[in-house]
């Protein structure tokens, strides 16, 4: 773990390396490169690096550094999962000292369950009061516009 540091300085990210892995996610598919560097701009980041540089990691939070949070984007590349990165990654996320004293901070996830309990996450206990507009080929209308 020595070998990996954490930052949330934007001007570090590695965008293909990002929009590579997210763009092939189940979760964004098919994003456009546009969409997702607004995204990142408008966001709080953390990147994982090897010491040689090389991004091997992602999260990205939604914040208004006060009273909510909804964390997204998540990633450990594939050649780095079962190394304690996506823990590294989020204790530099839960540390961060924007992101403390949140009334609720929130994330979905088909998969990682047990990742996010390990740092306070639970499922929600009253879902009837979350609403949504969802739009889950929005990415796939874009490209095809």
């Amino acid at each position: 773990m020595n070998e990996i540091e954490i930052t949330s300085n934007p001007t570090d990210l590695d965008l293909n390396v990002i929009h590579a892995f997210i763009s092939e996610s189940y979760w964004a598919k098919n994003i456009p490169m546009a969409t997702l560097k607004k995204a990142i701009s408008n966001s709080l980041v953390f990147g994982a690096y090897k010491k040689s540089g090389e991004q091997v990691g992602f999260a990205r939070v939604v914040t208004d550094k006060a009273t909510f949070a909804y964390l997204g984007d998540v990633f450990v590349l594939n050649e780095y999962r079962g190394l304690g990165l996506s823990k590294l990654l989020m204790q530099s996320v839960c540390a961060h000292p924007d992101l403390q004293g949140l009334r609720r901070f929130m994330l979905a996830t088909s998969d990682a369950h047990g990742l996010y309990s390990q740092f306070g996450f639970t499922q929600v206990e009253n879902p009837e009061i979350l609403m949504q507009i969802w739009q889950p080929g929005i990415y796939d209308d874009l490209a095809r516009a």
